[in-house]
């Protein structure tokens, strides 16, 4: 019966002693891994949103483990503040300026904080201190973000899909342009017409290039008027006596047409002499009469010279004149 004991004593043994064993090499481990055992500095960080972080989530620096978080707690009325046991041997690869955000370990794993920039000649972050924190989007904004992608891209793909459909029966002008062959040559027509004027102007361009070369040559009238002052000056000498005779022929218009103004009074005027003879019917009969009468005088004065010719009296003196 005593050595039953005994076995049961040595039984019991032999599990308490692998238990303390199992515990103490589990609680190595566990402090190896979070670090409990390794000599440490507090860092804290405050953020607007910890994205479910939890104390004894990791930290990493330059995607090397670094530290654990310590604590999570709130920090004023709507902020977050995390404070995180840092290696003592890490501290001089962190700044002051160094900034920490929070991500994923992978696309579904643990959240993590990472520490990251910071100037490299810049002063390490003391124990208990603080460094600034750096939002970036996480796991749901970046979801939110792509369903809200995916949306405008369905859109999108309706939009063409309703695009394709109307150029493939022809509808509105693109669609013409591609279903109807009358339709591609006139523009095709229409180009091999644009390219014709666009040589036409080329040409006319090169045309005006060697007129104005022209006009710069030596000799040329163009070359002289701009070039030469002499010639310039007397073209304005010209132009001023141009001007002169145009005033003078225009004076002698206006001296023409007050003469024909005043020929005008004149024939219009009964006083004046040329007046009562276009407008005094009695002076313009006693005209008529004087000059009848200086018709009948004058034909009876021939007729008497006539006569005067044949008499036998005059006949030989006027014979002798006539020799003469």
């Amino acid at each position: 019966m005593s050595e039953q004991n005994n076995r049961r004593r040595i039984a019991v043994g032999v599990f308490i002693f692998l238990g303390l064993a199992i515990l103490i090499i589990g609680v190595l481990t566990i402090g190896s891994q979070r670090k409990a055992f390794v000599k440490s500095i507090v860092v804290k960080a405050v953020f607007d949103d910890v994205q479910g972080l939890q104390p004894g989530n990791n930290v990493w620096l330059s995607g090397m483990k670094v530290g654990t978080v310590k604590k999570v707690a709130f920090s004023g009325k709507s902020r977050v503040e995390i404070t995180m046991n840092i290696e003592k041997h890490a501290q001089t690869h962190i700044s002051k300026d160094a900034k920490v955000r929070i991500t994923t370990d992978g696309l579904v794993g643990n959240k993590i904080v990472v520490i990251s920039g910071g100037s490299e000649d810049g002063e390490p972050v003391a124990d208990n201190g603080s460094l600034q924190s750096e939002h970036r989007a996480g796991t749901e904004e970046l979801m939110t973000t792509l369903q809200a992608n995916n949306n405008n891209l369905l859109e999108i793909t309706g939009n063409l899909k309703a695009i394709s459909k109307k150029l493939t029966t022809g509808q509105g002008t693109l669609g013409e342009l591609i279903n109807d062959p009358a339709l591609g040559n006139n523009l095709k027509s229409s180009l091999s017409h644009l390219q014709a004027a666009s040589a036409n102007s080329e040409r006319v361009i090169a045309n005006l290039n060697d007129f104005s070369a022209g006009l710069h040559k030596p000799g040329v009238l163009a070359n002289e008027l701009v070039t030469d002052t002499t010639v310039f000056q007397n073209l304005r000498n010209t132009v001023a006596k141009l001007n002169d005779a145009a005033t003078a022929a225009s004076e002698f218009t206006q001296n023409i047409k007050t003469a024909g103004a005043g020929i005008n009074n004149s024939l219009n005027d009964k006083n004046t002499p040329v007046g009562m003879l276009l407008h005094d019917e009695d002076v313009s009969a006693d005209l008529q009469r004087t000059i009848k009468n200086l018709r009948v005088s004058s034909k009876e004065l021939s007729d008497d010279l006539e006569a005067i010719q044949h008499n036998f009296l005059l006949r030989g003196f006027f014979r002798k004149k006539k020799n003469e």
